[in-house]
């Protein structure tokens, strides 16, 4: 038959990959399936998070700027896609498994709340199990998916997925979750390089920011241009973490940064954060996001009957269905509790 040639000849050409990259023939998934006559796993993987519901809802999630009155801020799905095609240039570069990376990219958003991290911060404060997008995006693609079947994702996957988030603080954050693969460690890095540079426009689109107002020296640093900064982080990474090609004599390679570029990119990070992402959480917007998602969750808790038939058979139903949301469904539903309540953004509408 041609599918046994064609998956036969994908598994060879992985053989031609750094010694440390991850392998397909090694995938493993907690239930058994047979295996794919035109794709290897993680190709199969990434072809499941595509067509998965949670997917197509990122294009309705804020990323930074909530409720924009242009079509030109970045949402999840466009952020999620930027991440996918770094961490594809990283893994090439280094001869890791690029099927890998992009399946862990595209699947690493899918818990993310309405609002951005907003949402998520008061999630976190209001459940008393509190609340994680990395663990909910796990929970997504575990438990959520295809009617509570989920996904059925390979172990590697599911790893990268869970671990590419990190505190504020160092880029790199404070320490390499055990055991994380290297092509989970560049999904990790490539969230911070798409974030920094798409938040960075929009926060210019928004009126936000000037390019005078930006910090002279991670813009000597890294570039004057968003194609610059993006090119010398990437570049940067690659060769740094050359080690991971396995053409060097390192046995334990990483994905990670030379100390200019990771001191210039975390003072961009942090100048971020005290102009960008904390003022936009505090804003008329940002209070409005917490009053919606303050009102869904009391409500839902007094009111469970009302909560989407395939969420009801959870552990955590509240949850997931809030985190499950698009901003526009969020605020049809709270208006629905509370009709003035998105009144805020409805005036920011032409």
């Amino acid at each position: 038959m041609l599918s046994t040639p064609v998956r036969r000849r994908l598994e060879l050409r992985e053989e031609s990959l750094s010694p440390y990259a991850a392998k397909s023939r090694d995938a493993v998934r907690e239930r058994l399936e047979e295996p794919d006559s035109l794709r290897g796993e993680f190709q199969r993987d990434r072809d499941r998070i595509i067509h998965s519901l949670s997917f197509r809802r990122l294009k309705h999630k804020t990323q930074v700027f909530i409720a924009p009155t242009s079509d030109h801020y970045v949402t999840r799905l466009t952020h999620t896609l930027e991440v996918a095609q770094i961490a594809r240039t990283i893994a090439r570069a280094l001869d890791l498994n690029e099927d890998l990376a992009e399946a862990i990219a595209l699947g690493h958003d899918l818990g993310h709340t309405p609002f951005g991290h907003v949402g998520e911060k008061l999630l976190d404060d209001l459940d008393p199990e509190g609340f994680r997008h990395a663990e909910q995006s796990l929970r997504t693609v575990e438990k959520l998916e295809k009617q509570g079947k989920g996904l059925n994702l390979t172990s590697q996957v599911r790893q990268g997925i869970v671990s590419h988030s990190k505190p504020r603080g160092d880029v790199l954050g404070d320490s390499v979750p055990k055991g994380l693969l290297l092509e989970g460690q560049i999904c990790r890095i490539s969230d911070a390089v798409a974030y920094l540079n798409h938040d960075l426009e929009d926060a210019f689109r928004a009126g936000a920011l000037r390019e005078d107002d930006l910090p002279k020296g991670p813009m000597k640093t890294l570039g004057n241009r968003h194609s610059l900064r993006i090119h010398t982080m990437v570049s940067d990474i690659v060769e740094s973490s050359w080690a991971a090609t396995g053409e060097t004599s390192d046995t334990a390679p990483s994905i990670t940064m030379s100390l200019e570029i990771r001191n210039a990119v975390n003072e961009l990070r942090n100048f971020m954060f005290e102009r960008v992402y904390v003022p936009s959480d505090l804003g008329e917007e940002g209070q409005a996001a917490r009053n919606i998602v303050g009102l869904l969750y009391r409500h839902l808790h007094e009111n469970p009957e009302q909560i989407l038939e395939g969420y009801r058979n959870t552990d955590r139903p509240v949850v997931d269905y809030i985190a499950g949301m698009t901003d526009h469904f969020a605020m049809h539903v709270a208006e629905d509790i509370q009709p003035d309540i998105a009144a805020v953004f409805r005036m920011a509408r032409p």
